[in-house]
């Protein structure tokens, strides 16, 4: 064992305790999930019982849970988030990842503590400064090229934490603040309206629609599994999959996927070890496409400056749009001729894209090769492109049992006089040995017993573990009966070891000697109660504002959105690029029935914010 090795740790969302252990099972280290309050997905609590489950579940493997008290927090509120996390530690839990500051000054116990997205790490020095803060953890900002988390991580030491898959946020994590302005909802307390997701009109200056109801600023969906050897090198540990509002089938598929992508790197560098313990066998092949999805994109990880023309948006609609099949061929009444030799099932779901670019679904009432029958016509026509976002079949799979992990054990066994002794060793690290009376010496076997005791102490199919190796020492004839009592009561000593053995991660000290990188605050940077504004005063900050939540007011001008992804540079008009292929006036406008917002370019930094003009 290679007790010097980066461990890699793959990191599952879970909105429910249930759905975390389906993602331990399916080959998980470390789940994230949210307590009854204070998460930042407010559909997503789960009761400190629930999570105490879970915790237990997890802890047989050596994964990790991690709670996510990520929202801003009221002066009023702080009492109770105190209580909450004292209650989360006493439940097992290993670490918290939190945005507001104010936690660093609670009356805590010695939990661990990770940076959470909604902090915006996206420079060395913001990093720095949260290493210096005593955060274990940080989770890097979505929109990180590889070029960048390498910067990042030769400045700190604690494990960088990197999203690989699943939705992407149009702005920066933490700094968008349409949802609250518009509509009271915070992103920062969990309730994003996800103005991101609706369709919007681009107009001119005087109003001139330029394109009408498209979806540009729903983003596709991040898709890293192609360039997890690149992030590993550039210093990320631990692979972040987007997801507490996703079901349980989504997260067992996409898990799975990942887990054994990792495997497979693991496997070709010698370097590398999974953070936690035990394989996976799933009875399914996972396959990212027949998850949701809005369509893949790899987002800026190749690069802060992408080729004008990349596709990072998803234009046409904000729903799954599911695995490409292929080209409707013909069309005749209720039935329609498919280009693909994928087969399908009745009962499957179907979306197609026509020419327009707009974008329907129907329901496969019977199929046939590659000829499908509907039970009532739809607007689907020839040459439109076809996609499965319901694979009827590979959902069965998911809804049964889908996934065993074991842990491998070591047996040797003995005797010793009157005594019949076992020692069980796993692969975490943890052993065992146990002994029980015999009634008399045991006899020397008239013909071989190995296997037959062996076969005895395999029997471990109520349990976590698998037998990897069997020592047996002598040859004597020994009741199965016995040996079976032996292998019952030796596995639960080495349970009980293992829990007793089973270390968490400690609070790392605050640097009160540390500057913030910046002196001034603004409202982005979600200042909410006085502890927080105690905390960055002593680091340096000399003025701040208020996070909007707080005191409502809104600046003319007031960037309310602020993302690295271009809407000129989407539809192919970017100002810097001499082979743009479109040319778009100046300013840019996004209507949605009496919301306007004005789109601005930031050429130089190659960014860009979004303000609302009226609403």
């Amino acid at each position: 064992m290679n007790h010097n090795a980066r461990h890699i740790e793959l990191l599952a969302p879970a909105k429910n305790a249930e759905i975390g252990i389906e993602a331990i099972k399916h080959g998980a280290d470390a789940v994230y999930i949210g307590a009854n309050a204070f998460g930042a997905r407010s559909q997503a609590g789960n009761d400190i019982e629930s999570i105490k489950r879970l915790v237990d579940f997890a802890h047989q493997y050596n994964a990790r849970i991690y709670c996510t008290v990520n929202t801003i927090i009221y002066d009023h509120e702080l009492i109770d988030v105190e209580r909450m996390i004292h209650s989360l530690y006493n439940a097992g839990v290993d670490a918290l990842i939190v945005q507001d500051m104010a936690i660093l000054r609670l009356d805590l116990p010695p939990i661990a503590l990770h940076a959470s997205t909604q902090c915006d790490v996206r420079t060395p020095e913001k990093a720095k400064f949260l290493e210096q803060m005593g955060f274990s953890q940080l989770v890097l900002a979505r929109e990180l090229s590889l070029d960048e988390i390498r910067d990042i991580n030769s400045v700190v030491k604690v494990p960088l934490e990197g999203f690989c898959h699943g939705a992407l946020c149009v702005s920066y994590s933490g700094r968008c603040q349409i949802s609250q302005a518009l509509k009271s909802r915070s992103a920062n307390r969990g309730e994003c309206a996800q103005f991101c997701r609706l369709s919007y009109d681009l107009e001119d200056e005087r109003g001139n629609v330029l394109i009408k109801s498209k979806h540009l600023l729903s983003l596709r969906d991040f898709n890293a599994s192609d360039r997890l050897q690149q992030m590993i090198d550039a210093g990320i540990s631990s692979f972040k999959i987007e997801g507490r509002l996703k079901d349980v089938d989504y997260v067992k598929n996409v898990v799975a996927y990942y887990s054994n992508a990792l495997d497979r790197i693991i496997a070709a560098n010698g370097g590398l070890k999974r953070s936690s313990a035990g394989s996976s066998v799933f009875t399914f092949e996972p396959c990212l496409a027949k998850s949701f999805n809005r369509s893949f994109t790899h987002y800026f990880i190749d690069g802060t400056h992408p080729e004008n023309g990349t596709e990072m948006a998803s234009l046409n609609t904000p729903k799954s749009q599911g695995e490409y099949l292929g080209k409707v061929l013909s069309v005749n009444g209720n039935t329609l001729l498919l280009d693909s030799a994928t087969q399908l099932a009745n009962g499957d779901g179907l979306s197609f894209i026509d020419s327009e670019g707009n974008y329907d679904g129907f329901r496969v009432n019977k199929v046939m090769g590659n000829r499908i029958f509907l039970k009532e016509p739809c607007g689907v026509k020839r040459g439109d492109k076809v996609y499965r976002t319901f694979d009827k079949a590979f959902n069965d799979l998911l809804a049964k049992p889908s996934a065993e992990r074991r842990i491998n054990v070591d047996f040797v066994m003995w005797n010793s006089g009157k005594l019949l002794c076992l020692k069980a060793t796993d692969e975490r690290g943890s052993s065992a040995v146990h002994a029980i009376p015999l009634s008399e010496d045991p006899q020397v076997a008239l013909k071989p017993q190995n296997e037959r005791l062996k076969q005895a102490l395999s029997k471990l199919g109520d349990t976590i573990y698998s037998l990897r190796s069997c020592e047996i020492e002598g040859d004597y004839f020994i009741p199965v009966s016995i040996v079976a009592q032996l292998r019952r009561e030796t596995i639960e000593l080495l349970d009980r070891c293992h829990r007793i053995a089973y270390c968490r991660d400690l609070r790392r000290p605050e640097n009160s000697e540390a500057r913030f990188p910046r002196t001034t605050l603004a409202s982005q940077d979600n200042v909410a109660n006085k502890v927080a504004e105690k905390f960055y005063a002593d680091h340096g900050v000399q003025s701040m504002v208020h996070a909007l939540e707080c005191d409502g007011t809104i600046s003319e001008n007031h960037a309310l959105m602020h993302t690295r992804y271009c809407l000129r540079r989407e539809l192919g008009a970017c100002l810097k690029d001499k082979k743009s292929k479109h040319q778009l006036p100046s300013p840019l406008f996004l209507r949605n029935g009496k919301t306007l917002l004005q789109v601005n370019c930031d050429c130089y930094r190659c960014e860009m914010t979004i303000v609302v003009k009226e609403k």
